[in-house]
């Protein structure tokens, strides 16, 4: 005799909404230098945050569209709709914040657990990290996401974009050996409801 399930709930859907997505070779060696170059030409300053000043340790600069980074922003839009449509099917807009370029050096640089939103802050829906550094060339800085206490740890190939809800915990294990580069982003859009 089979056991009688008694639930008085009725869902009227199931959540369809993946922890993350990404898209592999989504930049070349070669375009990921050229990030790294004109980032690294146009400086580096002590990244901040709004809270804990001991949870982040690294530099980072802003780019734009204007500093000859239009391909970059066209190629970045392209997958994130298509993964967003694929995998999230969140209502969004834009890159409203440009692109951090962020650099992490050994001893040490990391961003520890934290999530991409804040109260009365730009609606934040997905963020997006880019692995811009070839993972031989440095040792630690493992993207790590928290759906559980363990934890995933995202593919760190170089040119790889991973895309995630911006609440979903996640973190920058400490760099150990040598230096690793990214570029995050938050992709924005309508209170959700």
């Amino acid at each position: 005799m089979k056991n009688k399930i008694n639930n008085s709930s009725w869902n009227f859907y199931l959540d369809k909404v993946n922890t993350y997505a990404y898209w592999e070779k989504a930049f070349t060696k070669e375009e990921c230098q050229s990030i790294i170059n004109i980032a690294k030409k146009k400086g580096l300053i002590k990244a901040t945050t709004l809270f804990k000043s001991d949870i982040r340790q690294s530099k980072i600069c802003w780019l734009n569209a204007s500093d000859d980074l239009k391909w970059l922003f066209e190629k970045i839009t392209d997958i994130v709709l298509n993964l967003n449509n694929r995998f999230f099917q969140f209502d969004i807009f834009g890159l409203n914040e440009g692109l951090q370029f962020t650099n992490y050096k050994a001893q040490s640089d990391k961003y520890g657990k934290h999530i991409d939103r804040a109260l009365d802050n730009l609606i934040r829906k997905l963020s997006i990290s880019i692995q811009l550094t070839n993972p031989k060339e440095y040792e630690g800085g493992e993207l790590f996401l928290y759906e559980n206490e363990k934890g995933t740890e995202m593919k760190k190939e170089q040119g790889t974009l991973v895309l995630f809800p911006s609440y979903i915990l996640h973190e920058v294990k400490p760099v150990t050996k040598g230096e690793r580069n990214s570029l995050v982003s938050w992709v924005t859009g309508k209170q959700f409801k």
